[in-house]
């Protein structure tokens, strides 16, 4: 079992919230699934959830609904807890780097604040 949060600034603002409100209603039911997948299950596939080589310590939820891919990065805290840290529409094969270098910018503030 899995506890998911989502990041916030400094100023209580949440990217991932934001980006989650923008979805329509199938889009955002999609997402839900996900996320209470990966909340209820110990061992979670790599469809929905992969670790992002060449980081530190990145990971990715991944959604597709209809041709459309999602992706919600995050990072793990004592194992249980995972922090959403960014989404975006996935546009092509390759995860953009401005996307985890997002991540890893929010994820080294959260821990400075919350470790």
């Amino acid at each position: 079992m899995h506890e998911i949060r989502f990041y916030k600034d400094t100023k209580g603002n949440s990217p991932i919230k934001d980006f989650l409100e923008k979805l329509n209603s199938k889009q955002a039911q999609k997402v839900t699934w996900v996320l209470n997948l990966i909340e209820e299950h110990e061992n979670i596939p790599k469809t929905y959830l992969k670790k992002m080589v060449n980081t530190d310590n990145i990971w990715e939820v991944r959604i597709n609904s209809g041709n459309n891919a999602y992706r919600l990065m995050c990072f793990r805290y004592k194992n249980k807890i995972i922090v959403l840290t960014n989404g975006f529409h996935k546009k092509s094969q390759k995860t953009p780097r401005n996307e985890i270098l997002l991540a890893e910018k929010r994820k080294a503030d959260w821990l400075r604040r919350f470790k």
